[in-house]
């Protein structure tokens, strides 16, 4: 009995807190452009010095400037891609207001957000107030364009190397500011707040303080970022609504609970106890699915969708064969606990493949992918994780309660009849 008591308190306190939880979950959940609408805009790069040139580098730095823009300012998955010699088009999802007036300040924001360029400032807090860092020392524009890199100090530790255009300028700053902080914001985020050591008189500077080549590598980036020649001209700016329309969307959500029904019932009728059990954790593993993407600030597009279905079928796929090895156990004569025991082990190997097989090409898609293909991978390798907590050990915790309490101990409760123990 105390076993079934602990069966019902787990059950009753997991969809307590998903009954809890869910509508928040489901209102905080990021739409992308493919099921909410938004913005699309081209943009024309140029240089910002006479004689300078629009490198592919410096246009894929560009791209990547306005990603990074967008996510730091919360704004839902944008797609950024290159297009030609000079050419960046940006979609974005946003929420265009249900008039006119509401829809047009909403792409007005997007477009004096993203077409400025990375803003690289150098500050210092002299003459501020509160330790703040208030006064621009230097700009992305005073260092030459792809000049900061990473090299290897003293001690295998890792340094920035800058240089600058203007050797008296970067003088004049380190001289004054000798043993205080030179803060380096890009876009009003401060990135480092390195302290400098000596006047620096041969128009180079190092950064030093990194503790890996990563975190070194990705502050030469922002540097080089930051002192991109290039500024952005709109070609064009338009509204773009849905792939799938309001109503085609509540008939896709429609159609996928109708099956999620199908479903369960499915489990319940030809597996019966160890399909009933897969059913409550395949709910399980929809909403701790749905709150890992709520935590990571993630937004649902359809190739997103397309993951988290996928990621069912995979979860159910976890249960049946399971479920199945259990019955063959029972078939061939063993009692109702060991066949629990044989058959979860047994199905165990065989699940945990199937998954690293499926992570493996999973990985594969986010590493090399872009843009939506990568959406489709970052969902699909959640769904993966947590159909390992949630459909493999969890059914196997419930099972093991519902057994050990000896009330479903006959092999009618597993679909197995005595007829197929009997001739077996």
């Amino acid at each position: 009995m105390k076993r079934i008591v602990a069966f019902v308190l787990v059950v009753l306190v997991s969809f307590g807190i998903m009954g809890i939880f869910t509508p928040g979950l489901l209102n905080g959940t990021k739409l992308g452009l493919d099921l909410k609408g938004g913005v699309e805009i081209l943009y024309e790069a140029h240089p910002l010095t006479e004689g300078g040139t629009v490198t592919k580098e410096s246009l894929t730095r560009t791209a990547m400037s306005l990603e990074q823009r967008a996510n730091r300012n919360g704004v839902a998955e944008p797609e950024v891609t290159t297009e030609g010699k000079n050419r960046i088009r940006l979609k974005i999802a946003v929420s265009t207001g249900e008039t006119a007036k509401e829809r047009d300040e909403a792409i007005q924001k997007i477009r004096d957000l993203m077409k400025r360029p990375a803003e690289l400032q150098f500050r210092s807090s002299v003459g501020c107030e509160n330790g703040e860092y208030c006064n621009v020392e230097l700009y992305g524009s005073d260092f030459k364009e792809g000049a900061a890199k990473v090299e290897l100090g003293d001690l295998n530790s890792y340094m920035v190397r800058i240089e600058v255009k203007d050797k008296q300028k970067l003088s004049d700053v380190s001289t004054k500011l000798v043993k205080q902080n030179l803060a380096i914001f890009l876009d009003e985020d401060l990135i480092s707040a390195p302290e400098v050591q000596q006047p620096l008189t041969d128009g180079t500077a190092v950064i030093t303080g990194q503790n890996s080549r990563q975190e070194a590598q990705d502050l030469a980036d922002i540097i080089n970022l930051g002192a991109l020649p290039l500024k952005l001209t709109e070609k064009y700016t338009q509204s773009v609504g849905a792939t799938l329309g309001q109503q085609a969307l509540h008939d896709t959500l429609f159609a996928g609970a109708l099956a999620s029904v199908l479903i369960l019932v499915f489990m319940v009728v030809m597996y019966r106890l160890p399909g009933f059990v897969g059913s409550l954790c395949l709910i399980v593993f929809v909403w701790m699915l749905l709150g890992v993407l709520y935590l990571m600030n993630a937004t649902l597009t359809l190739p997103g969708i397309a993951a988290f279905v996928l990621g069912v079928g995979i979860a159910v796929d976890a249960n049946i064969i399971t479920a199945e090895r259990i019955m063959e156990e029972l078939r061939s004569g063993k009692s109702i606990a060991s066949s629990l025991r044989a058959g979860a082990k047994n199905s165990f190997r065989t699940i945990i493949d199937a998954h690293l097989t499926s992570a493996i090409a999973g990985f594969v898609l986010l590493f090399m992918g872009h843009g939506i293909v990568k959406s489709f991978a970052v969902v699909f390798l959640w769904s993966i994780a947590v159909n390992i907590l949630t459909n493999v050990f969890l059914p196997r915790y419930l099972l093991n309660l519902l057994v050990k309490s000896s009330y479903f101990s006959k092999p009618k409760y597993y679909n197995v009849k005595e007829s197929e123990i009997n001739a077996l």
